[in-house]
């Protein structure tokens, strides 16, 4: 198993905001402890040429990385961000590298991306990882790629730029109503579980399985996991219910697949992270 980070992503924060460098830190630290265990291997980023990033983003959001100035209140625009966001796209397209040569890899870095649109930086997200991997994986001639999102919070813009786009396909199950507000329903490629605040660990996984039944129907050639972990019941991001144990859960189901597959981290902000992701990553183990 293959864990592709870079520890220049720690070196941005501000203070306060939930996103921080010890999200990526105290779950290097913990993996490298299990590191035996899991057969893992560091890898570092891919370099990311501009083209790439185009086919997701627009010219002018490109620029506006680079400008001093925030993007709203939960998204600033630190020192280098438009460095930090590139190397975050370029350990996902190494995650894609390895996935499609037959490993398990997980992209641990920051930031996150899957509220980026292809216009605009928000919620702690700058450029859609996932979507560039998805648009990247069409380019190479896979026929069927799929972004399966499990983030509390619903992918607003890894949905938004791929929507309608041939031969992609985007599922998520997060909660609704809540941040940023989208995801109520399904319509053209994007197939949608919204799970209500306050609902049930029953309930949550039911959606959950739902979601991976579409998925499989999918029958895809490439799965993309935009990883968040803030549906963990001890998240202060969210009012979900979620276990660690349904995370290992989630990595035998998708590890399940007949496809080669490859994962991102998005959110998840308890305390609890380390563990989160490698009970995830003990799931996909199976693979």
């Amino acid at each position: 198993m293959i864990i592709i980070t870079d520890n220049r992503c720690t070196a941005y924060h501000r203070e306060g905001h939930p996103e921080r460098p010890a999200r990526i830190a105290r779950t290097v630290a913990r993996l490298e402890q299990a590191a035996s265990d899991l057969d893992l291997r560091w890898e570092g980023p891919a370099p990311v040429r501009e083209e790439t990033l185009l086919r997701a983003h627009s010219a002018d959001h490109l620029e506006r990385l680079a400008v001093p100035l925030d993007f709203d209140a939960d998204t600033p625009s630190h020192p280098d961000i438009r460095a930090h966001a590139g190397r975050s796209a370029g350990a996902a397209l190494r995650s894609l590298d390895f996935g499609l040569a037959g490993e398990t890899a997980f992209s641990l870095i920051r930031p996150p991306g899957h509220h980026a649109t292809r216009d605009q930086a928000m919620g702690f997200c700058y450029l859609s990882n996932a979507a560039i991997m998805a648009l990247e994986a069409r380019a190479r001639g896979l026929e069927r790629v799929a972004v399966f999102d499990f983030d509390v919070h619903h992918g607003n813009g890894t949905e938004a730029i791929l929507l309608g786009e041939p031969g992609c396909a985007f599922f998520s199950v997060h909660q609704y109503p809540a941040y940023p507000g989208t995801g109520r329903e399904s319509f053209q490629n994007a197939f949608n579980q919204p799970v209500l605040p306050g609902a049930a660990r029953a309930l949550y996984r039911a959606a959950l399985e739902k979601a991976f039944d579409a998925l499989t129907k999918f029958r895809p050639s490439l799965v993309i996991v935009s990883a968040g972990f803030d549906a963990f019941a001890g998240d202060p991001l969210s009012d979900a219910p979620l276990e660690p144990e349904d995370f290992a859960w989630l990595g035998r189901t998708l590890g399940s697949l007949d496809a080669p597959l490859c994962s991102v981290l998005e959110g998840g902000y308890s305390t609890e992270l380390p563990e989160l992701i490698l009970s995830y990553l003990t799931g996909l183990r199976a693979r």
